[in-house]
């Protein structure tokens, strides 16, 4: 809640305040931050080993941010999403009608028609301007967190890992909020910190993590020492940190593993902190998934209870495509059925990086669906949709007239197909409810 220009509280969007005259004085993520820096110093005397997670709320909404942060972007330097319209070939169960944000008694206030209609470009500027401010506030918070490393001794003896579970549109596709399959509801940063390795050990008396004031010093600029630009998930983490902890690394799923008690779906990444990427792996794919209660929007089609799922929407991207089919879900068994398509979309990222054209209905499906119905019932959906992402895109030409496929192994392209793919084959269950698997650029 914050004072509207009422003086009155109301249930906001957008909700900069000023934090003296919030509860306590403060706000839930500098609480945050000060108890992490308080377990801090009480691990930093004993040297034994610990793990501490510390997540923060920012920037999910309501806005409710220190004011002073929107000052780092004046609402006249602001841009538009520079795609904000909805695609005009986006099957409509693709299309999340984002009311979470229309519940807020500020965008109420807009009367903005269901599902499609735009926000006002006034307000659109203004979210975005929260946004980008929430960003800062939160991550002023990890520098406080870094700093207190630096403070403590505790940096060249301390591994580092900073991410999000979700990216967030900001109008574009015509969308906000989290829930669809688009890079920028599923990409996230994935940077880490390895001491000795992914930096040298710091000198006596030089912070590994100088601790800079965005709200004084607004122009200061970092760099990245490394930048792996292939396609990485979230489930790589688990793995990666236990080899570079020195602790095994768990055994890689079965194709069913509700019995396995520990077991990854993820790679161990340890290797790229010692070896220059080569170039792009095309074999590299990342995959999410997201549930729909029905084909068109409504107004559960963002939260769906589990009963009412009816069609789930499995996306693959790899260095350079996205293909989502959105198929026919059972919420009893957990079932897809793959032959249920309720909608389909493949973007070209060289000549489409923000996935507006929609190339899906322009292809031929009728041979590509026999080529699926020879393959033995129990090849999994990824392995399935990978087959398909590769005949489909197999001579496909970008406007520049380049061909992609020059590299990559296609099965199954002339005669017959074949059920193994080279490289990491998926074991997520498709009937796994976890509901969005996140991938995004890896930063050492």
């Amino acid at each position: 809640m914050c004072k509207g220009e009422d003086g009155k509280l109301h249930a906001n969007l957008l909700c900069a305040v000023n934090v003296t005259e919030q509860p306590g004085g403060t706000l839930p993520d500098l609480e945050s931050t000060d108890e992490a820096v308080r377990l801090l110093k009480s691990r930093a005397s004993d040297g034994a080993p610990f793990f501490l997670a510390v997540g923060f709320h920012k920037p999910h909404i309501p806005f409710r941010i220190p004011q002073e942060y929107l000052s780092l972007y004046p609402l006249d330097k602001m841009t538009l999403a520079p795609d904000p319209d909805v695609p005009k070939l986006l099957p409509p169960v693709a299309y999340n009608p984002w009311t979470d944000v229309r519940k807020r008694e500020d965008v109420q206030k807009l009367n903005v028609s269901f599902p499609y209609g735009p926000i006002p470009e006034d307000f659109q500027l203004r979210i975005r301007q929260h946004y980008y401010a929430a960003v800062s506030f939160m991550d002023t918070q990890v520098g406080r967190l870094l700093s207190a490393l630096d403070a403590l001794g505790l940096t060249d003896s301390t591994m580092v890992v900073f991410t999000s579970d979700h990216g967030w549109s900001l109008g574009e596709h015509g969308e906000w909020a989290k829930y669809s399959n688009f890079d920028v509801a599923t990409r996230v940063p994935l940077i880490m910190f390895v001491p000795g390795v992914t930096a040298a050990s710091s000198w006596p008396g030089e912070p590994t993590f100088p601790f800079i004031d965005v709200l004084s010093k607004p122009e200061h600029i970092f760099t990245n020492a490394k930048v792996i630009r292939n396609v990485v998930e979230l489930v790589d983490v688990f793995p990666t940190v236990s080899n570079m902890t020195g602790i095994p690394t768990p055994q890689y799923c079965p194709d069913v593993s509700l019995q396995v008690e520990l077991c990854t779906e993820g790679r161990n990444l340890a290797y790229t902190f010692h070896q220059k990427e080569s170039g792009k792996n095309a074999e590299l794919i990342a995959f999410s998934q997201y549930p729909r209660p029905a084909d068109a929007p409504q107004n559960n089609s963002d939260l769906p209870d589990l009963q009412d799922i009816k069609v789930m929407g499995y996306s693959l991207r790899d260095w350079d495509y996205r293909y989502t089919l959105w198929l026919g879900f059972n919420p009893r068994s957990f079932q897809v059925n793959v032959s249920d398509v309720h909608g389909g979309e493949l973007y070209v990222l060289a000549d489409d990086p923000s996935q507006d054209k929609n190339i899906y209905s322009g292809l031929d499906h009728s041979m590509m669906m026999k080529k699926m119905a020879s393959l033995p019932h129990d090849v999994s959906l990824w392995t399935r949709m990978r087959l398909q992402l590769y005949y489909h895109t197999a001579g496909l030409k970008t406007n520049t007239g380049k061909f992609f496929k020059e590299t990559r192994m296609v099965f199954g392209v002339q005669e017959g197909w074949g059920t193994t793919i080279c490289g990491r084959e998926s074991a997520w269950p498709a009937g796994c409810i976890s509901w969005v698997r996140m991938h995004g650029m890896w930063c050492a």
